[in-house]
């Protein structure tokens, strides 16, 4: 297998349909699963143009703060299998339930392997951006999430509950 972090281009829309429509499928049959990562979803892709211009935050407003979305493409195959999401800070909420990566694999191809190279992938990237110490944060009933943070450096350093639902926090350190 072999991956790489994209950004969303017109050169690979077909992959991002193909998988976006796949994942909207599924959460609408599974309204309970987590929708993460949320900034792949906040944007309808029908106006395609539209939905990459704002794909990614540029500033801190309105309480969010600057991130970067990446694809994650399976070069051998031409399909993209997940998503990777990057904030570049913390603010309160993010620093107690949502960390600086968030990360998804599409449903088809889940059970993989991609979750812990994805996170590899954006580890790179994180520290491409200065960030020197990564949070990474999964529900406590996602085993799959836990062990690919923890196959990446990840260290438990809490749990905290919001909305009913407990929340690991791990950080990796990347000095």
């Amino acid at each position: 297998m072999s991956l790489k972090l994209i950004k969303g281009s017109y050169e690979y829309k077909d992959q991002i349909i193909d998988m976006l429509k796949e994942w909207i499928a599924y959460n609408e049959q599974h309204p309970e699963t987590n929708r993460s990562p949320k900034a792949i979803f906040k944007n309808d892709y029908h106006d395609f143009d539209y939905y990459l211009e704002n794909l990614e935050i540029r500033e801190d407003k309105n309480g969010l703060v600057p991130d970067s979305t990446f694809f994650c493409l399976d070069d051998q195959r031409n399909i993209i299998v997940g998503a990777i999401n990057i904030r570049h800070n913390l603010n309160d909420h993010l620093l107690k339930y949502g960390g600086h990566i968030g990360d998804g694999v599409r449903p088809s191809e889940r059970r993989r392997g991609y979750a812990t190279k994805m996170i590899r992938l954006a580890l790179k990237e994180c520290k491409k951006l200065g960030i020197k110490r990564v949070l990474v944060v999964c529900e406590k009933n996602n085993v799959g999430s836990s062990k690919s943070i923890i196959n990446n450096g990840g260290i438990l350093e809490n749990e905290v509950i919001e909305d009913g639902k407990i929340y690991q926090r791990y950080w990796i350190d990347l000095e």
